[in-house]
């Protein structure tokens, strides 16, 4: 039975791989949904954003149309070449897209007019026709005047909006109160490329208006009435690209306007424009690099979130492996430390009892044999008390149960007495020590010695029979006690170095088979931790190790 079975685990690569290609394809496939989820938000938005970049364009059109147009009534037919030169002045200023504008001083009168407009009673013709631009001459602002009648050409502007103006009075409903979108649509014409405005009149005016047109009135009234054309060039409308990632190139063309190229290298969408402009379309290019780099920049983020999600996904598979992992090897650990407790306490426990069962028998026993059966009773017994007490001190130490006791030792005594007794207790162990830098330290002798008993059957224990040697030195270096136990052991493999110092580890070798539950060197990293020192170690295989041990130094 493999040991994987043996510890209750089993580790099943197929599936640790099946679970990698698995997470490979899902994470693939989802980049490539990302991707078709980007491209398509993109086209979509292309098709879709253009009618914002419509309305941030026209919002100066807009303003125009609805506040400033309004403000020709304000006047209420009063205005005259100044005045009038001074409000188209601020036109031209805010409203690039206006060219130029022409400008009817006109009258609404009870009796006929020689130039204009008479139906019935009711007349409405032009005293003085301006033109206001950048480009007009200083010499042609004046068009016509009742002085120069053969001057005068009124115009489809003015006579279109002359019969709608007499058509609106025609029907109007004096007992009710037009509202302001009637009013407004009935006094303006909106052509291609043009507006054209006529102040509105106030309601008492428009009632006159009505009855001017049955009958002669005494005194014959006169109205003024002013009239206002804004001719309008679409070409000068400034452009707002809202989206100028997605758009590369923003421009307005005629609505017959098709582009020679029609190579799927570029990509296009278009608006018609409103009212004055609609002859004209918003166009709207881009080339599929530009586009391409558009859905990458959207598509960036989405990828970046999908990364993180799966390396979530794969921490949190690889923290599991590795926690079920950890847990194989402790129950590995504890598995082969109940062996070796078991084996280490049955040997001396077999040793007692052959022992007794020998004395129980026996009728009658020399002198020679109650020694010797009284030796092996007391060396078993040993064994087991040592081994209890080992796991006794791990246990207090680990849990911080006993007290650092603070004695004054001779440290060359102290080494010298336990040289002694491992040569006592192994004939064939070279032990062999040097002291320089100081002779006493104040520190625990039960807790010191347990280290040093440790470190010295390691020693013997993994070297070869003819390499039993162990040096060991004391010094003082920068106000620390430092203890260097160098064996010419088997060694240990670089691969063992970090796992050496835990509970119930045990590098698997020749000499390692019985006889250690894995607590010796956990033992003594806890002691030195406990004492206030540090433990490391070096070793090369088949060459030796040497554990360097660093306490406070006290006299």
């Amino acid at each position: 039975m493999s040991s994987d079975k043996k510890s209750g685990y089993r580790k099943n690569f197929s599936l640790i791989i099946t679970f990698i290609i698995l997470m490979m394809v899902l994470f693939i496939l989802s980049l490539f949904l990302a991707y078709r989820f980007s491209t398509k938000i993109i086209e979509n938005e292309f098709a879709s954003e253009k009618v914002n970049v419509l309305e941030e364009s026209i919002k100066a059109y807009n303003d125009f149309f609805q506040k400033k147009l309004p403000e020709v009534s304000y006047y209420n037919g009063y205005l005259d070449s100044a005045t009038a030169s001074h409000f188209v002045d601020t036109v031209l200023l805010e409203y690039p897209f206006v060219s130029k504008v022409i400008f009817y001083d006109s009258e609404v009168r009870n009796t006929p007019v020689s130039d204009g407009l008479n139906t019935g009673r009711f007349s409405f013709g032009p005293k003085r026709i301006y033109q206001f631009g950048s480009l007009v001459p200083a010499d042609s602002v004046l068009l016509f005047s009742t002085d120069h009648t053969r001057n005068f050409i009124a115009g489809d502007d003015f006579n279109q909006l002359a019969l709608k103006l007499a058509a609106y009075v025609e029907s109007l409903d004096t007992t009710s109160m037009p509202s302001q979108e009637e009013l407004f649509s009935n006094f303006s014409i909106v052509r291609a490329n043009k507006i054209s405005y006529l102040n509105i009149p106030r309601m008492e005016d428009l009632k006159m208006y009505k009855r001017m047109m049955r009958r002669r009135l005494e005194p014959q009234p006169v109205y003024q009435q002013d009239m206002l054309s804004f001719q309008l060039d679409p070409y000068k409308i400034r452009l707002a690209n809202t989206r100028p990632h997605l758009y590369q190139h923003v421009r307005i063309e005629p609505l017959t306007y098709d582009p020679l190229d029609t190579s799927i290298s570029y990509v296009s969408t278009e608006i018609a424009l409103p009212g004055p402009f609609s002859d004209y379309k918003l166009y709207l290019i881009s080339s599929q690099s530009f586009i391409d780099k558009e859905i990458f920049n959207y598509f960036l983020p989405i990828a970046i979130g999908i990364l993180l999600f799966y390396g979530i996904v794969v921490l949190v598979a690889f923290l599991i492996y590795r926690n079920l992992n950890i847990n194989q090897k402790m129950f590995k650990l504890q598995y082969d430390f109940v062996n070796n407790l078991t084996h280490e306490f049955k040997t001396p426990v077999s040793v007692i009892k052959i022992a007794g069962n020998n004395i129980k028998s026996a009728a009658a026993l020399s002198q020679r044999e109650l020694s010797h059966y009284g030796k092996i009773l007391d060396e078993e017994a040993d064994k087991l008390n040592g081994l209890m007490n080992k796991l006794l001190a791990f246990t207090q130490i680990e849990n911080r149960a006993i007290k650092l006791n603070q004695d004054l030792i001779n440290i060359e005594e102290f080494i010298s007495g336990t040289v002694e007794s491992h040569k006592l207790k192994h004939p064939d162990f070279e032990f062999t020590y040097e002291v320089s830098g100081f002779k006493t330290i104040i520190t625990d002798p039960v807790l010191l010695g347990s280290l040093f008993d440790n470190l010295a059957e390691n020693a013997y224990k993994y070297s070869p029979p003819n390499r039993k040697k162990l040096h060991v030195s004391a010094m003082l270096v920068k106000g620390k006690a430092v203890f260097r136990f160098a064996d010419q052991g088997i060694g240990i493999p670089a691969s063992e170095i970090n796992n050496i110092f835990k509970k119930f580890f045990r590098i698997q070798n020749q000499y390692n088979q019985n006889g250690s539950v894995g607590l010796g060197l956990a033992f003594c990293k806890e002691l030195v931790n406990f004492m206030g020192g540090e433990v490391s170690v070096k070793s090369r295989v088949d060459k030796g190790t040497e554990f360097k041990i660093v306490l406070p130094y006290h006299d």
